[in-house]
């Protein structure tokens, strides 16, 4: 079902239909706060109240030309500066894909690279997110050099891939930030672990390195025994729930989202906006499958 899924993801004329579809979007708007900005900051507002932090991405990836990348910048430096405007508790998460990096490296630095200064400027953050494989070289070494320069960037590494725990290493000795995820694309066995087992040993691994060594890291995961060890891991070393956070995905799992929030641990949630919502939507099928039954009955009840 997972891989069935993610193919589902790359079908371009079935993404065509779905991003135009009425009832589709009924489903998406389980995971997508909206289609504008202010939908988006909507959300924040609520969240922020909720105590919740979040982080914004409008949704696209992959970009075709010179001139989308720069409409996507232009996106992100009005939300950059609508945060700034609102003193929300909200950061930025971009992919280097939709800031020209399939067309022109020197391109996406630039357009980046003027996110980050501004995020420097107005006190805040960009997250560099990770997308497959294909991309984890350029990605880390693109997010390296900006740090270096801006300091105001971080970005993600996934506990699927076999080449983790030496970028891990590698992220805590420049002092970047980085969320932890486990993966969401449809990789090969040579580059991923295919083992559900293998990729949560991993996981907790990684873990373990960025508690002990790590700048403020963000642990991301919905699956209860992982947040557990987490807990257990920062306990052991005498962390404050103020010295790491928490991340999930704006949509999923509300019970342990507010029950983290209420034991006072941080937490931020990742909340995509825009048109370009389908690849998303079902990347967070194929995390979990079992979200699809649970759409389906959130759609009935309505």
């Amino acid at each position: 079902m997972r891989s069935l899924l993610l193919y589902l993801s790359r079908h371009k004329a079935l993404r065509r239909w779905m991003e135009t579809s009425p009832l589709a979007w009924k489903l998406a708007s389980r995971f997508v706060a909206g289609r504008t900005l202010e939908d988006a900051l909507r959300v924040s507002r609520r969240l922020n109240a909720e105590g919740i932090w979040v982080t914004l991405d409008d949704l696209g990836e992959n970009v075709t030309s010179l001139e989308e990348a720069a409409a996507c910048r232009d996106v992100y430096l009005g939300t950059l500066q609508a945060l700034a405007r609102e003193k929300l508790q909200a950061n930025v998460s971009i992919k280097l894909t939709q800031f020209g990096l399939d067309i022109s490296e020197q391109a996406c630095r630039d357009n980046v690279e003027q996110l980050a200064a501004l995020a420097k400027q107005t006190d805040n953050f960009v997250r560099i997110d990770m997308e497959s494989s294909a991309y984890t070289d350029r990605t880390l070494a693109l997010a390296g050099e900006l740090f270096d320069r801006c300091g105001s960037v971080g970005t993600v590494i996934q506990a699927y891939l076999y080449r983790s725990e030496k970028d891990v290493e590698m992220l805590c000795r420049k002092r970047m930030r980085v969320r932890l995820c486990k993966g969401a694309y449809l990789e090969p066995p040579e580059a991923a672990f295919p083992r559900k087992a293998d990729v949560d040993r991993n996981f907790i691994r990684l873990m373990e390195i960025l508690f002990d060594r790590g700048n403020y890291p963000a642990i991301a995961t919905h699956d209860e025994a992982l947040i557990g060890k987490a807990r257990e891991m920062a306990g052991a070393r005498g962390l404050s729930p103020r010295q790491f956070e928490f991340q999930m995905l704006y949509g999923i799992r509300r019970d342990i989202q507010m029950r983290l929030v209420q034991e006072g641990y941080r937490l931020r949630l990742y909340v995509p906006f825009g048109g370009a919502w389908y690849p998303y939507f079902m990347r967070r099928l194929a995390e979990r499958p079992a979200n699809i039954l649970f759409l389906l009955k959130n759609l009935v009840r309505r």
